[in-house]
């Protein structure tokens, strides 16, 4: 970062006017963060599960989150200079999308390899991929509560302590989704409509000035993918 991008956050410590703007603002960041990563927790946990040990999928969701964690710091603090180039926004939607696609249409299972040696290759080449797109899709989502959040306030500090109790929270609820998965069968395709449906007002918010549909009706459409997603249980399993 250079020099003007550090003198010009600087002067965001000057801004807070009072404690009582504190107590308002943060809260409600917070909770947006809360709101916006709920879908996004899903899709982290769907990709993380591809992963063979439980060991494996906590380190990955460790380290995937942390890198994911300065990535949102960074296009924070960048944010008016960054969200101002429209092929970000654009990039972000089309590689959600392309998730959706990828997981729903050409997902396939499991190669398995006669050579144990060729299988440990196999098994950590995999486990970089599912960090690179834990890192990667949490920042795709980020570039849209990160929008929303910079439009109710310009205080960067108050936007990053925000981000940082989203990330905490959203470590947890990954972890909890990736036992509901087991239970819920249809819950990893409705985490993929949500990461489509989230491509697609991504897209839709960059190239229309327009609004066609409001952000709400989006988050109505990400919560009924939701309530098909816990709709059918695996009876051979229960939740302890």
């Amino acid at each position: 970062m250079d020099t003007a991008s550090v003198n010009s956050f600087i002067p965001t410590l000057d801004q807070i006017d009072s404690w009582s703007e504190i107590l308002t603002l943060l809260p409600i960041l917070i909770i947006l963060e809360l709101l916006l990563s709920a879908d996004n927790a899903i899709a982290l946990a769907s990709l993380t599960k591809t992963l063979d040990k439980a060991k494996d999928r906590s380190k990955a969701l460790n380290i995937g989150i942390t890198i994911s964690l300065v990535l949102r710091i960074l296009l924070i603090l960048l944010s008016s200079f960054l969200l101002k180039y429209l092929f970000i926004r654009i990039f972000a939607g089309l590689y959600l999308i392309y998730l959706f696609i990828s997981n729903i249409f050409f997902s396939n299972g499991n190669s398995h390899l006669d050579n144990a040696n060729e299988k440990n290759i196999k098994n950590n080449l995999k486990f970089f991929k599912v960090v690179a797109l834990l890192s990667v899709t949490d920042f795709a989502f980020s570039i849209d509560s990160i929008t929303t959040a910079v439009a109710i306030s310009d205080q960067y500090i108050l936007i990053i302590i925000g981000a940082l109790i989203g990330v905490i929270a959203l470590r947890f609820t990954s972890e909890i989704f990736l036992r509901l998965l087991e239970y819920f069968i249809r819950l990893e395709r409705a985490g993929y409509i949500a990461i489509f449906i989230i491509g697609i007002k991504l897209i839709l918010n960059t190239l229309i000035k327009e609004v066609i549909l409001p952000d709400y009706y989006f988050y109505i459409f990400i919560f009924i993918s939701f309530i098909w997603g816990f709709s059918k249980k695996n009876t051979n399993l229960t939740i302890k």
